[in-house]
């Protein structure tokens, strides 16, 4: 038996049932609106005094990036702390996952390149394929929503990014020189979402295609293997097969959510075979529907769960397009408890992930079509407000504040994951701003035009704000002063619109486009 066999495997046993009793917060006492700089804001909600702080101080400050690269590991196996906030995840030195830890609140290693032009672009060729939608085929060509690329330090020493594209394959490429480091993997349609490294120094990698499967590939062989796949259709779900949706890999659990509408945590018994050989045996701990008849009679049929599962401390919360938000209680996942805990109705469209702040409240971007949307729908999201926080410990209305993003468009609202640092939230929206808000009472502060459908998320790292516009360039912004962000540069990549998200590492930022290419801009 060789060195890697002797290895410690982690397992963190775990199971739990999903109950079916769910209760929807579906009050419609919408509060005036006051006129914001063309947006309408919402006032703060009575429940903010919940959160046991004063919510006019700001409680989202977090520690400035710095050359650590893995994450504190004084913690209750399962769980994921507040201190975790903006910090890398795991072991695995590099952005492991969908925005890079589980509150999906950590974005790259500085610093940010100052004055950056294209380093490389990959491949030789566009990255196309055709795939259908709603029954009409088409070619997809590049990177899309979400899009964000994988990047680690191999223990060979070598930096690889890899990423999924609309050429329906998974790419490992030298992240120096944008050469191939392993064959691609080719799937059976497009990958419209973002892989996820395993955190904990396992050679293995957890991605979702359109194709219908969810898979997980081992990365110590010659060639990328499967070693797992679930089809979508093997629940049976009431809407679409595909996986856009990041698996969020907590210790030795992957929680996922599927356009199907149902929502999976799998611990995944990851090891080492005689031979050194990485091996896992999956075991589907929960598989529920993320939908009831309520939310069915509400917003229809779609409920799929495009959004990526966000985890804080013993909860994991997710979001489906029917704009329920729910939150289990896993702190007794050990035997087979796990309550639902937090359940709101903010109708419309919630394809954006999640994000937590350092006390646990939940910044929620949500679409608003009304062509797509019952009139019941309408009529919560309109209340609600299109980007709102939340605080799930609250025993009343758990709305903090929302902000309306409905103006001069029909459709409207925010596909944008926000990032939130020093007390402000930052999100690109629909119509074409970058905004900065308040934390604290939900105030907009700045706003920067960034082209119609910009639906990349926004990155912080160090004292920059990198964004990626549907106007085809790349922009930092100062954070000198984080409620007035001050353009440093912009970088034009065309005229194709930019939707996924930018990854920043070591001087580099690495961004997908819809014309086909990976970047890397230096």
């Amino acid at each position: 038996m060789n060195e890697r066999a002797g290895r410690v495997i982690m397992i963190v046993a775990a199971g739990f049932l999903l109950g079916l009793a769910v209760y929807f917060v579906t009050r419609n006492d919408a509060s005036p609106t006051t006129s914001v700089t063309g947006l309408s804001a919402f006032p703060t909600s009575t429940a903010a005094a919940a959160t046991g702080s004063d919510p006019t101080e700001p409680a989202t400050t977090l520690p400035p990036t710095t050359t650590t690269t893995a994450a504190p590991q004084d913690r209750e196996p399962g769980t994921v702390p507040g201190f975790t906030v903006g910090r890398p995840w795991g072991t695995t030195v590099g952005m492991t996952m969908f925005r890079g830890n589980p509150t999906r609140t950590f974005y790259g290693l500085g610093p940010v390149p100052d004055s950056p032009t294209v380093a490389w672009r990959y491949p030789d060729e566009q990255m196309c394929s055709p795939s259908s939608e709603g029954g009409v085929s088409r070619i997809w060509c590049g990177m899309g929503w979400t899009g964000q690329p994988a990047v680690w330090q191999r223990p060979d020493g070598v930096t690889e990014l890899i990423f999924g594209a609309y050429d329906s394959a998974v790419h490992f490429v030298d992240a120096a020189t944008g050469q191939d480091l392993r064959p691609e993997f080719q799937t059976g349609d497009i990958i419209k979402g973002s892989v996820s490294l395993d955190p904990d120094g396992f050679p293995l990698l957890y991605f979702g295609s359109r194709d219908n499967q969810l898979r997980i590939l081992a990365l110590d062989r010659e060639e990328p293997t499967v070693l797992w796949s679930m089809d979508a259709n093997e629940v049976n779900g009431i809407w679409n097969d595909d996986w856009d949706s990041n698996p969020a890999i907590v210790d030795d659990i992957m929680y996922e959510g599927g356009e199907n509408g149902w929502f999976f945590a799998i611990q995944l018994n990851r090891g080492y075979d005689a031979e050194g050989n990485v091996v896992v045996d999956p075991v589907k701990l929960v598989q529920e529907p993320g939908y009831n008849e309520a939310l069915l009679a509400n917003s229809g049929r779609n409920v799929s769960i495009e959004s990526s599962v966000l985890v804080f401390d013993e909860r994991v919360y997710f979001s489906n397009s029917g704009g329920r938000i729910v939150g289990m209680d896993v702190s007794d996942v050990g035997n087979g408890n796990a309550p639902i805990v937090f359940d709101y109705y903010a109708g419309g469209d919630i394809d954006a992930t999640m994000v937590a702040d350092t006390e646990g409240m939940i910044y929620v971007s949500i679409e608003h079509e009304p062509s797509q949307m019952s009139a019941a729908e309408i009529e919560r999201n309109l209340a609600v407000g299109q980007l709102i926080k939340l605080n799930p410990y609250s025993d009343g209305d758990p709305r903090v504040w929302g902000l309306d993003l409905t103006a001069g468009s029909s459709d409207a609202g925010s596909w944008s994951t926000p990032a939130v640092r020093n007390g402000v939230v930052y999100v690109n929206t629909h119509q074409g701003s970058l905004i900065a808000v308040d934390a604290a009472d939900g105030t907009l502060l700045w706003q920067d035009e960034v082209g119609f459908h910009s639906w990349s998320s926004p990155a912080i790292v160090d004292d920059a704000l990198v964004t990626a516009t549907c106007l085809g360039d790349v922009r930092a912004y100062s954070l000198a002063d984080p409620r007035a962000p001050a353009l440093d540069w912009s970088l034009s990549l065309g005229e194709a619109c930019l939707e996924a998200t930018p990854v920043v590492w070591e001087e580099t930022i690495y961004l997908g486009s819809r014309d086909g290419f990976m970047r890397a801009l230096r």
